[in-house]
């Protein structure tokens, strides 16, 4: 039944455009995602010509893994460049949205890291330079963008194996490994809070895999269990949605990996259909095998196990440089890029802090 599932995707990884047909420039490094990034675009043909970062010490580890990129002296430098088509940028994730907006004004199209933004003012203000500047503000979400397993799923769908998708329940548990992480991770104003931070993550894969325009938040939940040292950081969050279309969700996301496991984090989406459902294991199969990419599918004719690496590529970032180029919207909608910020600014707006009654607690004790 699916022998040919994998044909879809010939051709997929094959670069759409001939050296310098498509320039971009990298511009904000705080983030490793930015890798990522510019390797999605350079397999897909773009060409890299600046980067810039105020940390010299980014800018150098970038060039030895990106000789062909120049350092620019400032940003003003690349937004003016006449060949740079797209800004890709990590930055802090509360200097997003003002990177952004400074590059459709300068007439680039961008491509962020997720979160894009943190505060529903900035959704504002970003759809407004959209509106004005006619620019793309596309989004780096990887969990569903550069996993195959994801990718494989989304071809499963739209060829109907699991009839409608009804449910989405994500799981996005994170490894800390806090002496890496640098002073804003913990600061919330810069990283939004974990809703908004992995929590990005989940809620677009819900409105992605469902075919939702919109949903409600009939939950969430922020947490800081075990990391009291660190005020400001949610170690745990959840949520509850129910889509425009019926369907529902549910996700979770932590930073409690364990260090026994192999990897950062056990990542799982599981799409129930009225047909049949789905299991994503994206980055590891626990005590069985450190193969990433596998997809477990159960319909009406049985039970089906796919191993994805090496067999999809991200056929996201071809698209999106043709979606620069010839304006369409075939990697991701305008409107998609700016509901899925949207709903987890609502998410996280509308968080209950789990953790306080066992905080009222412990202060009790501590005092009789």
């Amino acid at each position: 039944m699916y022998e040919d599932i994998f044909s879809a995707f010939a051709g997929c990884s094959d670069p759409v455009v001939a050296p310098g047909e498509f320039v971009f420039s990298a511009v904000g490094l705080d983030h490793g995602h930015i890798y990522g990034m510019a390797d999605g675009l350079l397999r897909a043909g773009a060409t890299l010509k600046w980067v810039y970062d105020p940390d010299p010490q980014k800018v150098r580890a970038f060039c030895a893994k990106y000789p062909q990129a120049r350092p620019a002296a400032s940003e003003a430098q690349v937004l003016s460049d006449g060949e740079t088509r797209l800004i890709a940028g990590a930055c802090v994730p509360s200097d997003r949205a003002a990177l952004g907006i400074r590059a459709m004004r300068a007439g680039k199209d961008y491509f962020t890291d997720k979160a894009p933004l943190t505060t529903l003012d900035q959704l504002a203000a970003v759809r407004e330079a959209v509106a004005q500047t006619g620019r793309k503000y596309m989004v780096n979400y990887s969990e569903r963008l550069q996993s195959e397993a994801a990718v494989l799923a989304d071809e499963l769908v739209r060829r109907g194996a699991i009839g409608r998708v009804i449910q989405v329940l994500g799981l996005g548990p994170h490894r800390l490994q806090a002496a890496t992480r640098p002073d804003w991770f913990f600061a919330r104003e810069k990283y939004g809070g974990i809703l908004c931070d992995i929590g990005s993550h989940q809620a677009e894969q819900f409105l992605y895999y469902t075919g939702a325009q919109d949903a409600t938040i009939l939950q969430a939940k922020v947490a800081n269990y075990a990391h009291p040292q660190f005020p400001e950081l949610d170690d745990f969050g959840d949520c509850t949605l129910l889509a425009d279309n019926g369907a529902t969700g549910y996700f979770r996301v932590d930073w409690f990996t364990p260090d026994g496991l192999r990897t950062w984090g056990d990542g799982r989406t599981v799409l129930l259909g009225t047909q049949g459902y789905i299991e994503m294991r994206k980055y590891v199969d626990v005590a069985r095998s450190a193969e990433e990419n596998l997809l477990f599918l159960v319909d009406g004719a049985g039970e089906h196990e796919f191993h994805a690496t090496g067999r999809t590529g991200f056929p996201f970032f071809g698209r999106l440089i043709l979606d620069c180029l010839n304006r369409t919207e075939n990697a991701m909608t305008q409107a998609h890029a700016q509901k899925g910020p949207g709903l987890h600014q609502r998410a996280k707006d509308k968080k209950r802090h789990a953790a306080t009654h066992q905080h009222r607690e412990k202060e009790a004790r501590a005092q009789q």
